[in-house]
């Protein structure tokens, strides 16, 4: 009996590592998708007691693999209420990765809640299948009212990149500023103090195509006389975009009612790009050629990383790839590429005829990478005789010789004759 235990032990651990093996991949698979919740709009806000509030729910896939059946539930909890259970979980349906979807639940505020913060959890999964994930937000409820007279204006609007592409992602920052000048100001015989609150701020867009992906600012504190905030916003533009400008609404809630403001923020879309046009003809002499061409920035904001690679079947380019790094609007490069064709056109018996020639343009706008490909363009091959050329050289330089002779021979005749 005591000589069979070490043959049990290694069938158990035999067991146990087949078993992991064949478990360890759908573990990793439904690990692979992975949901991120945010909730992107509250409408009204601060949320109104008594009053109804619309949540606007974004989930994005983070993860690397496809997310099949992906649901957004949301959980109420006082104040806040929801009609029916039903509407408290929406189907949002497949999301690949990189993708993103939103929902809008319509919720209602207790008339007899108090002012101030309150949370609300959100919960998604995968599939029917995959347990939930839950997160919990702050919604902010009514709002207070301060005597400071401060002001707050919008003293700049920074975009990055400055004009997006569609499909592009980057970021909107405001600089608000408390435009007074002296701690203190006289109304009506009573004195104030010239502090400006942010008690929210929130950035909407008024036009498709434009998503806004961070929620809104709360309880920025105070701005005294003459002091600026910086707030920035990550935003996103549609594949489907529209070219032009799109505009969003900055809502800025201030001391009290009498101090809140928005503001009109626009953001342009613009798919131009970098153009590659030949400068001179494509042709390649005997096997060999240098390859010529334009490369023009149409886009109205300045790309960085920009290189260009050519490719034809049979031919090398040297050098592989052509790397400009930045260029401004309307910028021009000219750039050369000697080619060569390998001896595998001379076998394949393809030395005449012309040569299918592409060209990817690759360039970032902001921290977006894009790539454009030209490929309607063909190389032309030619074959010149170099012996006969070489002949017609010859026969130039003897007839310039035999010229030569003729000439020193005439002027001796004539010294002769005198």
């Amino acid at each position: 009996m005591k000589g069979k235990k070490p043959t049990i032990t290694l069938a158990i651990v035999f067991l146990l590592l087949i078993s992991s093996i064949f478990m360890a991949p759908a573990s990793a698979s439904t690990a692979s998708a992975s949901l991120k919740v945010t909730i992107v709009e509250t409408n009204p806000y601060p949320a109104k007691i008594g009053e109804y509030l619309d949540l606007t729910v974004q989930v994005e896939n983070v993860g690397r693999d496809r997310a099949e059946n992906v649901d957004i539930e949301i959980v109420p909890e006082y104040p806040f209420s929801i009609d029916s259970r039903e509407n408290a979980v929406q189907n949002v349906g497949a999301l690949a990765p990189g993708k993103f979807a939103s929902k809008e639940f319509h919720l209602f505020v207790d008339k007899n809640a108090k002012k101030g913060v309150r949370s609300i959890d959100i919960r998604t999964r995968i599939n029917s299948n995959s347990p939930w994930s839950e997160k919990s937000f702050d919604i902010r409820i009514g709002t207070e009212t301060f005597d400071s007279k401060g002001t707050v204006e919008l003293s700049e609007i920074v975009s990055s990149p400055e004009v997006f592409m569609p499909g592009d992602r980057g970021t909107i920052t405001v600089i608000l500023n408390n435009t007074a000048t002296t701690p203190t100001v006289t109304i009506g015989g009573k004195d104030y103090d010239t502090n400006a609150r942010i008690q929210a701020a929130v950035l909407r867009p008024l036009t498709d195509g434009v998503i806004v992906l961070d929620p809104p600012y709360g309880e920025m504190g105070l701005l005294s006389p003459g002091d600026s905030i910086k707030l920035t916003f990550n935003v996103m533009v549609s594949e489907e975009a529209n070219e032009g400008t799109h505009n969003l609404e900055l809502a800025i809630e201030g001391n009290s009612f009498d101090y809140n403001s928005r503001k009109n923020i626009p953001l342009e879309v613009d798919s131009s790009n970098v153009k590659v046009i030949p400068s001179k003809p494509l042709k390649l002499v005997n096997g060999e050629a240098t390859v010529e061409f334009d490369v023009a920035n149409t886009h109205p904001n300045g790309f960085n990383s920009v290189s260009i690679r050519p490719e034809a079947e049979g031919v090398n380019f040297y050098p592989v790839e052509y790397f400009i790094g930045p260029m401004d609007p309307d910028e021009l490069f000219t750039i050369k590429f000697d080619a060569v064709a390998d001896s595998s056109m001379e076998n394949k018996g393809k030395t005449s005829e012309p040569l299918n020639l592409s060209l990817s343009a690759s360039y970032s706008n902001g921290i977006n990478k894009h790539e454009n490909l030209v490929s309607n363009l063909r190389i032309q091959q030619v074959e010149e005789n170099q012996g006969g050329s070489s002949g017609l050289i010859i026969a130039g330089i003897l007839l310039a010789v035999l010229a030569a002779a003729g000439i020193v021979i005439y002027q001796k005749k004539k010294r002769n004759n005198r």
